[in-house]
């Protein structure tokens, strides 16, 4: 496989990739540019409808040229953010939180003075000063360490992370930019570097940033199609599929977002391919300052919850390559038309890389994991189910033989000649 990840061909497939990007783009979620109401906890529609809400600020990826620079958020989110429950991310917790693995943040840059960062951001040139705060909310989601009173954190908040600015101070990104911030970020030892940019144009820069990372044994993790605004048009029809590099590029991770219920906006930008769908519709995080929390939305906070599931894995089975790692998170992920994210699965799941999951990442950390009660209990009750299924299967099948043959013979019935 040449390149690392995957060299496919990047015409439009018939049925294999069109229809299913169709499919992810015909549900509607409300528009990203007003202040959300977020529901801070799934289940049932039942009980989501009984959950308080809080109303917090929406995280911009750019600022208008006379905007002042994002302010602290006043709001909190105490509740469980969905797309925790929707990662299985306190399970993964207890095999791996990403110690030993830095992370290349490649965005607005990452702020030092993030409380749930502090200490664990190393920036690059003027990487740790974020005016925006689009790049310290998606360093928020791959590594925010868990703050008392307050249910979100990092999926990976034992990570590194190394902020590198790809954009001017209010968040227009260039494809120079971005390659030289892959190049700095891999060069400071990053791992996993996620990118939040996407171009529709191709280019030779970032081409050859991608093919540097590959050959460092880096795995980028890339936003599939430009976040909202851009990403949402006054068009009356959905937008034909097309690349957008460098997702689009052999040897990268490209990451499309979904919402709560695991579909995308309406007439949202739709890529050619997508490895992987994770939360990105709605999501919370943090902000460049302060305690207070904010919403994103976009394919840029999707490619940071699986930047940080790739930080799960890489700690846990760090003889793992770059591509053995992507390939996990897809081999695991639930099955979708876009297979959707599981970090929990991608650290405790045996796969055909012969990672042998959660037993050997406790053996690996000297910790013993082993897997929930109420999860042994629900397979057992499934085997249990299954193997009474195919007994009453049998005596229905012996009793409907032991009525109808002889009935069928009385009646002159004989079996069919060859």
């Amino acid at each position: 496989m040449t390149h690392g990840l995957r060299q496919r061909d990047r015409r439009p497939r018939r049925g294999a990739l069109l229809a299913p990007a169709a499919r992810l783009g015909a549900a509607v979620l409300l528009p990203p540019a007003l202040t959300a109401a977020v529901v801070l906890s799934v289940g049932s529609a039942a009980a989501a409808d009984a959950t308080p809400t809080v109303k917090l600020p929406v995280m911009h990826s750019v600022l208008a040229d006379d905007a002042d620079c994002t302010k602290e958020s006043a709001a909190k989110a105490p509740a469980m953010p969905w797309e925790h429950q929707s990662v299985e991310l306190a399970r993964a917790a207890r095999i791996s939180q990403g110690a030993g693995v830095k992370v290349g943040v490649v965005d607005t840059g990452v702020s030092t003075i993030a409380p749930t960062l502090a200490g664990r951001v190393e920036a690059i040139g003027d990487g740790g000063q974020d005016c925006v705060g689009h790049g310290t909310f998606v360093a928020g989601l791959i590594a925010a360490a868990p703050t008392k009173g307050v249910a979100f954190h990092g999926v990976a908040p034992r990570a590194g992370i190394v902020a590198v600015r790809a954009t001017g101070e209010r968040g227009t990104p260039s494809a120079s930019g971005v390659a030289e911030g892959i190049r700095a970020a891999v060069d400071a030892g990053a791992r996993v570097v996620v990118v939040s940019a996407a171009f529709g144009t191709r280019s030779d820069a970032l081409d050859e940033a991608v093919s540097h990372a590959v050959e460092q044994d880096a795995l980028i993790v890339a936003a599939a199609v430009p976040d909202p605004p851009a990403a949402v048009g006054a068009q009356d029809t959905a937008p034909a599929p097309r690349d957008y590099w460098p997702a689009a590029s052999p040897g990268v991770l490209s990451v499309l977002d979904v919402d709560v219920r695991g579909v995308r906006q309406d007439k949202a930008l739709l890529p050619v391919h997508a490895d992987l769908a994770a939360p990105g519709n709605g999501v919370v995080g943090i902000g460049p300052r302060g305690t207070g929390h904010f919403v994103g939305n976009g394919a840029s906070m999707a490619a940071g919850y699986a930047a940080g599931a790739a930080a799960l894995v890489r700690s846990a089975f760090p003889d793992l390559s770059a591509s053995q790692v992507a390939r996990r998170l897809i081999s695991t992920a639930y099955p979708d038309y876009v297979p959707r994210l599981d970090a929990y699965a991608a650290v405790a799941s045996v796969t055909e890389d012969g990672a042998k999951g959660a037993d050997a990442a406790a053996d690996a950390h000297g910790a013993v994991v082993r897997m929930p009660d109420h999860t042994q209990r629900e397979r057992a009750t499934r085997t249990a189910v299954l193997v009474a299924g195919a007994g009453l299967a049998v005596l229905l099948l012996a009793g409907w033989a032991a009525v109808a043959i002889p009935r069928g013979r009385a009646r002159g019935w004989r079996p069919p000649r060859p």
